[in-house]
């Protein structure tokens, strides 16, 4: 991943409701939902949603399929996945297995599984 590829979703995050749209799509995982189920689910406007969820996804955060007259938002896992091992990849001068029990929480279990198969 490129730095500036890093920069731009962490920017596109920067806005708690964006996190909070991000979060709620991971766990919905590969069924996604509709920008109207997001909206309600999350009480914003839709509008306003509307807003969110393009820059969302011109991020590459979030991909978009279109269902009739309603589009189908998914997180984008496996971006996520490169993002994280873009910032640790440097860990403990190259040694990430090194650093695993400095950690004071267990990792994610989101980092488990195959990014590829997602």
């Amino acid at each position: 991943m490129e730095k500036k590829t890093a920069t731009k979703i962490f920017e596109s995050l920067s806005s708690g409701l964006r996190l909070d749209v991000y979060r709620l799509l991971v766990k919905k995982g590969r069924e996604g939902m509709v920008a109207g189920e997001i909206a309600s689910t999350l009480h914003i406007p839709p509008t306003n949603l509307s807003f969110h969820l393009k820059a969302l996804t011109q991020a590459g955060l979030l991909t978009v399929a279109q269902e009739g007259r309603f589009q189908r938002y998914q997180a984008n896992i496996p971006l996520m996945l490169d993002l994280i091992a873009y910032l640790t990849e440097e860990c403990c001068a190259g040694h990430p297995e090194q650093c695993l029990p400095q950690c004071a929480a267990p990792p994610s279990p989101v980092l488990f599984f195959n990014a590829r198969e997602f």
